[in-house]
């Protein structure tokens, strides 16, 4: 028994040892449930908050002041007052806002008659977001109108919505955008970090080191085949989503190529960055998925409005580079060719390609370690 123990005491050192000194296990055993709990347990929300509210009072009794109340001081509501149709409208198209309430001139007098209506816009490009607000504002208008004296009876609000740039009200229009920028995502940043860490796991990049190949001539080698992958996966799936799913391109087809290509940069030169650091297949495969697929599933807006997480998980959507291509590609596809987010967008993603492939770069050295 003694025996036993003495030879499990010192094979479980032995064991703790190795572990201790494989930095690959140590990441998959605990730097990758640290993250996929913070990571999901703050970056995933169903509620909505702060939604960028327009309200147009062309009635602006206090009947109809009233009724709206229910906006100021909300959680879930960022309202601003105009009252002019056309001035709504402006702020919606510049996507300064995701919602129109519009209270018609004779809502009083309609509402006396027991048959008052509320017009309300919501904002089709983000499909999930827009139907709960939906039901946010039917919610509240029904409580005020049931604590309405003499009013709970007969009388009625019909609110009639409509949901801009999202006619068909599909899941499926919402989410193929978003699909696009996953499978570029995985085959630019996933693909390319696996394989070349795969030719430097295995020497065959360091073979090339002997000729007289420059670094930067090797790098874009490695670019060129990746990057026609990914824009073939890229025309597959803008076929596919137009003429198999019926999701509607508003915007410039010419654009959507454009911005493609530049995130498809992006993706490529953090592959390499990632390889050129781990030189090894399965850290790169590890480190793909922490940095890189994770957060462009869920802090990227791809599912759901990161309006309602917090404010540092806002911070780092916005500091990534999914989240940029996102809006893009959404827009594109749903509401048209907006410039204002596309250089603005766009012009992100150039900064991002050029830090990564000059990184890269930097990295690639003719240099046997």
């Amino acid at each position: 028994m003694n025996d036993f123990i003495r030879r499990m005491k010192a094979l479980i050192t032995k064991e703790f040892l190795q572990l201790s000194r494989d930095s690959s296990s140590l990441l998959l055993g605990i730097v990758l449930p640290i993250a996929l709990i913070l990571i999901i347990g703050y970056g995933i929300s169903l509620d909505i908050k702060n939604i960028p509210t327009v309200v147009v009072l062309e009635d602006t009794s206090p009947k109809a002041q009233d009724m709206v109340s229910f906006l100021n001081g909300s959680a879930y509501f960022s309202p601003t007052y105009v009252t002019s149709l056309k001035d709504a409208e402006k702020i919606f198209l510049n996507r300064d806002a995701s919602v129109i309430i519009d209270i018609p001139p004779d809502f009083t007098s309609k509402l006396a008659q027991g048959d008052a209506k509320v017009f309300v816009a919501l904002d089709g490009v983000e499909t999930a977001t827009a139907m709960t607000t939906k039901g946010y504002i039917e919610s509240s208008i029904s409580s005020w109108l049931m604590h309405q004296p003499g009013m709970a009876g007969g009388a009625r609000v019909a609110i009639e919505s409509r949901m801009w740039y999202n006619d068909a009200n599909s899941s499926t229009w919402f989410f193929l955008p978003g699909l696009i920028m996953l499978i570029v995502t995985i085959v630019g940043i996933m693909l390319t970090a696996i394989v070349m860490a795969r030719e430097w796991e295995r020497g065959t990049f360091e073979s090339l080191f002997v000729t007289p190949v420059r670094p930067m001539e090797l790098v874009l080698a490695k670019i060129v085949p990746y990057f026609c992958v990914a824009m073939i996966g890229v025309f597959i799936c803008l076929v596919l989503s137009r003429f198999l799913f019926e999701v509607p391109l508003v915007g410039s087809l010419a654009m959507v190529i454009i911005i493609s290509m530049l995130y498809l940069m992006v993706a490529l030169g953090v592959g390499l960055v990632i390889s050129a650091i781990t030189k090894n297949q399965f850290l790169a495969c590890q480190t793909s998925i922490l940095i890189s697929f994770l957060p462009c599933f869920v802090l990227s807006g791809f599912i759901f409005d990161l309006r309602s997480t917090p404010i540092g998980v806002q911070i780092v959507g916005a500091v990534l580079p999914f989240s940029h291509y996102l809006t893009c590609i959404r827009s594109l596809f749903l509401s048209g060719t907006n410039w204002s987010i596309l250089l603005k967008q766009g012009g992100l993603l150039c900064l991002y390609a050029v830090f990564f492939v000059g990184a890269a770069f930097g990295m690639t050295r003719k240099k046997v370690e």
